[in-house]
């Protein structure tokens, strides 16, 4: 899972339950100063077992690019409540939230859509369902198809213990599996809590529900082609190294899809916390000229 370095929030940052044609959805939204000109609205989708906290570190350097960002957490994620049925967190659901949130925050306005790992499942999915709705697509640490195969094992077993163990057993497990492996817990004890309260806080039908997506997810590619060809510009952003997907595996997207591959240096599955500064540059610079490209078309 991705582990915020920080949780304070930012001066441009604020916390706040966003009131939709769907719900009402926890995000962490970050407005630009009103001075100077507002290039687009941005919305940040978190990944399987993530939250709007993995795009903390996003909200004040793109603020000062002048974008207005929302980072939510989906249904059924940390502080976003969802039902107890796996029904409820079909991908068609999961697109009509997406949706829902950009009519919410930009009405009448293509945002631009940024899904982090099966947030960019989610994303894609949006993309080809309503892509006049974005002023771009940005698929960050994310695959063509389902994820790799070892991580496919460890889904199933965790589909398995799910049903049978409350979530702090579950959570227990892990962490003993992980202290096997020599991942040692974050040093930060607010961090430490925050991600117990996260995993706490998930909605285990839609872990479920997301985990057999994530093993199952087919490859997509040539139809979000077409789509780009059809004018919707699209970025593919990784770090130098993936457990998920493997690096290769989007960079071979990126090259079908017919658009840029960035790999920010020094970063694993989560660019967007182990190098936020890189990340960010490269969002906004993407953004301006997608921005640029609507303006000439």
């Amino acid at each position: 899972m991705s582990t915020p370095r920080f949780l304070t929030l930012p001066g441009t940052v604020r916390s706040r339950r966003l009131a939709t044609g769907r719900g009402r959805f926890a995000v962490l939204e970050s407005t630009p100063p009103a001075a100077g000109p507002r290039p687009g609205t941005a919305v940040l989708v978190p990944g399987f077992t993530g939250s709007k906290e993995d795009f903390i570190a996003l909200g004040e350097p793109l603020a000062r690019r002048g974008f207005h960002t929302v980072a939510v957490d989906q249904r059924g994620q940390y502080e976003t409540e969802g039902p107890d049925d796996p029904a409820a967190y079909t991908r068609d659901a999961l697109v009509d939230d997406v949706l829902a949130i950009a009519d919410a925050v930009a009405p009448g306005e293509p945002i631009h859509l940024v899904g982090h790992s099966y947030g960019g499942l989610v994303c894609r999915s949006v993309a080809l369902r309503a892509p006049e709705r974005l002023a771009s697509l940005t698929l960050m640490s994310t695959g063509p198809a389902a994820i790799c195969p070892p991580e496919i094992e460890r889904l199933l077993l965790l589909e398995d213990v799910l049903p049978v163990l409350t979530r702090q057993e579950v959570w227990e497990a892990m962490q003993a599996v992980e202290l096997e492996a020599g991942l040692l817990p974050p040093t930060d004890p607010a961090i430490a809590a925050f991600l117990h309260a996260r995993w706490l806080g998930t909605v285990p039908a839609g872990l479920l529900a997301m985990a057999e997506q994530l093993r199952s997810e087919p490859d997509l590619v040539a139809d979000l082609a077409a789509v780009v060809a059809a004018g919707l510009p699209a970025l593919v952003i990784s770090g130098v190294e993936d457990y998920a997907w493997p690096v290769p595996w989007q960079a071979e997207m990126a090259e079908r899809l017919g658009v840029p591959h960035v790999a920010i240096p020094g970063t694993h599955h989560s660019p967007n916390v182990e190098a936020p500064g890189a990340t960010a540059v490269a969002l906004a610079d993407f953004w301006t000229d997608a921005a640029v490209y609507a303006d000439r078309a």
